[in-house]
Parts: structure tokens; sequence; C-alpha cells
């Protein structure tokens, strides 16, 4: 019996987290943040293992060009890893927050990718899906013990383009600010995290909905951080959505850290402790700006028949996401003051990611 390319990849990611050698196209790869000793030896059986790296964290090394690294979809690159080049040194290479405690790093060789070109695009996407630093240590395929084996175009294809999501459950959710609330949780075909939407009051569909798409937050939705805006902006938009006339929906989703998961995003903040801001911190790491997937909010909103929403936000690229799944989008504000912990942060999402604050 054959296993369809889609579910190949997605053993593919769950190994890869397990810190397993996973065979990707022609390589054997081995998550660079979870290799240890005896894993890198298990691949390095034939030949010395490189690390492929995303083009922005290339960049950051001078190992790639600064202008081609930020274009859209730049290709990895490959550093051989000579003999003083052991598994310390390399992880300090893939993980920027070691950067301070390791700052002489090379010279570097760099290897032309050729054929292993969408090998290597679909390891760095196979560690992104698994909430990994985009990192890993290569070697061609061969007689590697890899715990699974898939193409590179099963990966590259993942997620969908158009998510797909099913009701999993309803339930009546009073809220200490909206006690009319019924929460409906969504479970993604694809096998990801499950996505809430909060339905508040009695929204009606064939008017706009006033709406809040709000990506989860664990340190300022629960823990009420100060670094960012997230739990403030989650608990004002309940409380707008409550009062406003038939109420609204809110959306949460489960991607954490702009899409980049719950660890690298606190990576991010140590790289903000050390100076850094939040875009540099992300690209740092090799991860864009803001990773995240707008489609899965559009899938949702067409399972609930809503088609036009009054969005509350101060970010374009939220309004831009839904429009390009068909809905009409207008824009309503929804800012919170500044606070000294978070200032500069709202700053920056201001003046480098066009925020309207």
């Amino acid at each position: 019996m054959s296993i369809a390319p889609a579910h190949l990849a997605e053993a593919a990611c769950d190994a890869l987290r397990r810190g397993r050698i996973v065979g990707v196209g022609g390589l054997a790869i081995l998550s660079a943040e979870l290799a240890d000793t005896d894993t890198l030896a298990a691949l390095e059986t034939q030949e010395r293992a490189g690390l492929i790296i995303t083009a922005r964290r290339a960049g950051v090394l001078n190992l790639a060009n600064q202008i081609a690294a930020a274009a859209p979809d730049p290709e990895p690159v490959w550093v051989d890893r000579p003999d003083w080049l052991d598994l310390p040194a390399s992880r300090a290479v893939a993980d920027p927050v070691l950067d301070l405690a390791t700052p002489l790093k090379g010279p570097f060789r760099t290897r032309a990718l050729g054929e292993d070109a969408p090998s290597a695009r679909a390891a760095i996407a196979l560690a992104k899906l698994g909430a990994l630093i985009p990192a890993v240590y290569a070697v061609p395929l061969g007689d590697a013990p890899a715990a699974v084996t898939c193409p590179a175009d099963a990966i590259l294809a993942l997620p969908p383009a158009q998510a797909r999501v099913r009701v999993s459950s309803r339930a009546r959710l009073p809220l200490a600010r909206a006690e009319d609330c019924q929460v409906v949780a969504f479970r993604p075909d694809d096998g990801g995290p499950e996505h809430l939407a909060l339905v508040i009051g009695n929204p009606d569909v064939r008017q706009p909905v006033l709406a809040r798409l709000h990506s989860s937050c664990l340190t300022g939705d629960v823990l009420g951080s100060l670094k960012c805006d997230c739990g403030p902006q989650l608990h004002a938009a309940i409380a707008a959505i409550a009062a406003h006339p038939g109420g609204g929906i809110l959306l949460y989703l489960q991607q954490e850290g702009r899409g980049i998961g719950l660890l690298n995003k606190l990576r991010a903040y140590a790289l903000q402790d050390q100076g850094w801001d939040t875009v540099d911190a992300n690209t740092r790491l090799g991860f864009e700006p803001d990773e995240r997937d707008f489609s899965l909010a559009a899938a949702m909103f067409n399972v609930l028949n809503v088609t036009s929403v009054a969005l509350m936000t101060n970010n374009p690229l939220k309004v831009e996401g839904l429009a390009g799944h068909g809905f009409t989008v207008t824009r309503v504000a929804h800012d919170m003051p500044p606070n000294p912990h978070n200032a500069a942060y709202l700053a920056t999402k201001r003046d480098r990611q066009g925020h309207m604050l």
C-alpha cells in the first residue's frame, strides 16, 4: 500500500521534530537544533555533513548578498563544515542567540546547491513547519539511516494554498468581558494545531461582521507580558465586540510569534535583549519578519458563512490577506497605548512593518 506524499511530508516533519534523520529528496537531514553527538555521527557515516541555513541567516553572516537574501523565495545556503566546525561551533552558526558568545565565526566555504536546491528548500520548509530553528545538517541521501524519506515536492506543497478546516466542537463560553459568547473549535485537515472562533452576541453575517484576527501569544495573553501589546489587544477586542450591537467574531489563531512558534519567539526575545528589534530578531533567526498564513482565518470565516468584515487591526497584512481570499474588508483602528517596555517594539511595527499606529 503506497503512502500519499502529503502523509509522508507530515511523517517527515514529526520525525525531524523528534531529532531523527529524515530523507528529503536527495538529501538526508538532521535538525541543527536537536542534533547530538550520536545522531550527527549516524548521519556522517559516509561523509561530513554540511549545514544548510536560510538566505536570511546567511545574509547576517555575510555569506549571501543582503539584498538577495531579502528577496522573495531566496535559495538556502550550504555551508561546508571543516574539522574545526564541530557540533557546538556549527550550532552557533545556526542559532543567533549565541552570536555574542561566539562573535568570531568563519571563514566559511559555501557550496553551490545545484540539483540539490529543491531538497534544500524543502529541508528548510520542513524545519519551519516543525517550529524548529531553520537550519539542518545534510549529506547525500545514499544509505543514511533515515527514519522517513519524502519527496521534496511533497514538502514544498505544504501547507496547502487553500487551508481546509472543520468544526470540531461548539460550546457556550461566558467571558469576563463578554458573557454572551460561544466558542467554536476548528481542526485543520493538515493535522496542525486547533484554532478557535469566539462568536460574541448574534452577528448578522449578511452585514459586515465586526471581527478581529488574533494570533496566540502565551506570554502576552496569559502571562501578561509587557514586551508586546497582544494581551491588551485581545481583551480590548473582546470588550469592543461585546459592546457592539449584534456582537461579532474573534478568531484566535495558533500562530505564535508571527508564525515562528513559541520557542523561536522566546529566542527572538533573547535577541531583543541583545539590542535587536523585533524584525531583525526574526530575520537573524532565519525567518521572514512575518510567517503567518491567513488562509486559515479565511477558511474559518467561510465555515461561519462570513463574507464581509469590519476588521479590528492596524496590520495591513491582515487586511490584504483576507481581501486576497475574496472577502470584503474595511479596517477598524485597534491600537493600545504603549508602556515603557513595548514602546520601541510598537515603533518598529509602525516604522518597519507598516502598522498603522
